[in-house]
């Protein structure tokens, strides 16, 4: 799709978000049309002095407008100053607010969403994207106003000393608005690849450093050289673009600067020369300077445009996300301090993909202070049903209640703070463990996280390592091994005080100098509180209050563990001595 060389309605809602700064808004116009002002009168000064004072050999005169020069000269160094500096303070604020705003809405989307979007192209949207849009403000906008301005004034100077010497240098300018307006047309285009291309390489980039284990693990150093070495490759090209045309553009439009310059040069040396006084040599000059001041800024524009339209593509983009409809509608009202946890799934369907049910109308109750273990093949959907418990995905039909009201009544965050989850798969963020533990959560102490890390049996590890509870466990907690990465997750959920607690294959993957504290943890954290376990291993399994067994999206059985094993042919019974007694090696 083409994009537009200029699209009004994305600058104008850039522009909204000028409203809090507004005071300096105006004072960086203010400054800009100042800095045009004094600009202009320097080579207007200076043919006064010239034809005035150096003719006339008068030197007090001389010396007035030396003085003059220099006040305007520092008035001028005043002026650029506050402008470039309240330009940038500007667009450095207005990027603060919008990554804030961009965050906040990104951190109400559905895990859907999540799911669709890939996090290199994230990351470049929150980061990139939105430095570029403080560009529109420090290299774009306001030097061009900056520029506009400069070149009003000068043409005016210009007409106001020499009407005849600048209708020369006016001719010349359409020549370079048109090669300039040309110029822009391909920067815009070849920009627009240069973010698509930055965004790719973002993603690709992305993956491969957190999937660095599995592409060493399977020899793919290779290929996934070749692939990185593709993508840059089309990175480079899009660059190489932008870089011949700007060797085309600068020197056009230098010699047609020079040619200008030159033809107003001979024009006004041969009146001189043959005594027409239509002009002076301070005329001349006032016009070499006047010309520059006039044909760069026109030149310049250009660039500075590119600088402007790669910030609005930027700041389409990260608007794309802003409007962006994909929360779960948080329209409840009840803010239930506690559950009792009482939860009952009636005629539950579920799909991620539209007409590919997942879960096909399931009917399940748990019980207050009930342990329920949900045992099935992968991709029964175990845990969707923990997702759809948690509102990270919304029923397509039925209902989810707990305690006598449906979840959409309760607001997000009283269910969420209500509801603990434990997965296989930590994530632990690079910080230290007591943050890990508490989510800077202000309202947990110290003293009742070694409290619950004692009571549940991990403290002793947690003091085994360097620094003890400020131990940084580093990104995605590498530190640590699989169980340990366990352990400070059950220590989290404990610490969360939940009415809720859900266990999602979290013994699946732990080593076995963890095993003991885990199955000491969850004892202790399930202990007088309704749990849900997503069942791996006999144990939990077995101590459940009741075991759902499902298939392919459906409950196909329900039973403590011994009902289950006394049926015959039961699918659990096939399951156990086919799945977990072999793993386990354990006697019935």
């Amino acid at each position: 799709m083409k994009a537009k060389a200029f699209d009004t309605n994305v600058f104008k809602r850039i522009l909204k978000y000028t409203k809090p700064y507004q005071l300096r808004f105006n004072g960086v116009i203010f400054f800009a049309i100042s800095l045009s002002v004094f600009a202009a009168l320097r080579p207007y000064l200076l043919k006064q002095t010239v034809d005035n004072y150096l003719k006339n050999h008068d030197s007090h005169g001389l010396l007035l407008y030396v003085i003059i020069m220099g006040i305007v000269l520092l008035s001028e160094v005043f002026s650029q100053f506050y402008f470039v500096f309240w330009a940038n303070w500007l667009g450095q604020d207005i990027v603060k607010d919008i990554r804030v705003k961009l965050f906040q809405h990104m951190l109400s989307f559905r895990m859907k969403y999540y799911d669709n979007a890939p996090v290199g192209q994230l990351v470049t949207r929150s980061v990139s994207d939105i430095e570029q849009i403080a560009r529109i403000f420090s290299q774009g906008l306001f030097m061009i106003i900056s520029d506009l301005m400069k070149m009003l004034v000068v043409l005016l100077f210009m007409f106001y000393m020499n009407w005849k010497l600048t209708w020369i240098v006016i001719v010349a300018m359409p020549i370079l608005v048109i090669i300039t307006r040309v110029f822009q047309r391909k920067m815009q285009i070849a920009f627009e690849e240069v973010r698509t291309q930055i965004a790719n390489m973002n993603t690709f980039v992305q993956e491969r450093v957190t999937g660095m284990k599995i592409v060493q693990l399977f020899n793919r150093e290779g290929i996934e050289a070749e692939k990185f070495s593709e993508i840059n490759g089309k990175h480079n090209r899009a660059w190489i673009k932008t870089i011949l045309y700007n060797s085309i553009f600068f020197p056009i439009a230098d010699i047609i600067s020079s040619l200008t310059l030159g033809f107003v040069v001979l024009y006004g040396g041969i009146k001189i020369l043959n005594g027409d006084h239509f002009t002076t040599f301070g005329d001349l000059f006032s016009y070499t300077m006047f010309i520059g001041m006039l044909f760069n800024p026109l030149r310049q524009i250009a660039d500075k445009f590119n600088e402007m339209q790669m910030g609005m593509i930027a700041a389409n983009r990260v608007f794309d996300i802003l409007d962006t409809q994909d929360q779960i509608q948080d329209t409840g009202t009840i803010d239930a301090p506690t559950f009792e946890g009482n939860i009952k799934f009636e005629g539950v369907h579920f799909s991620y993909i539209e007409n590919e049910e997942v879960i096909k109308g399931i009917d399940l109750e748990v019980k207050a202070g009930q342990t329920i273990a949900i045992v099935g093949a992968t991709g029964a959907g175990k845990s969707t049903i923990i997702n759809l418990l948690n509102r990270f995905y919304e029923i397509s039909k039925g209902t989810i209640s707990i305690d006598g009201k449906n979840i959409n009544d309760y607001s997000l965050t009283s269910i969420r703070k209500q509801i603990a989850v434990v997965l296989q798969d930590v994530f632990l963020f690079a910080d230290t463990i007591l943050n890990n533990i508490t989510l800077n959560n202000p309202d947990i102490s110290r003293e009742e996280v070694i409290a619950a890390a004692q009571k549940i049996g991990v403290h002793d590890f947690i003091m085994s390592l360097p620094g003890g509870y400020d131990y940084n466990v580093k990104e995605r907690g590498v530190m640590l091994s699989s169980g340990q990465r366990q352990l400070i997750a059950f220590l989290r959920a404990y610490v969360s005080q939940p009415s809720i607690l859900i266990l999602d294959e979290a013994t699946s993957s732990i080593d076995t100098y963890s095993e003991e504290l885990i199955q000491r943890a969850t004892t202790t954290i399930t202990k007088g509180r309704t749990s849900i376990v997503i069942a791996h291993r006999l144990a939990t399994i077995v101590n459940a209050d009741k075991i759902v067994v499902m298939d392919k999206g459906l409950i196909v059985e329900e039973g403590s563990h011994l009902e289950l094993l006394n049926r015959v042919d039961g699918y659990y019974k096939n399951l156990y001595y086919s799945q977990f007694l072999v793993a386990n090696n354990s006697p019935l």
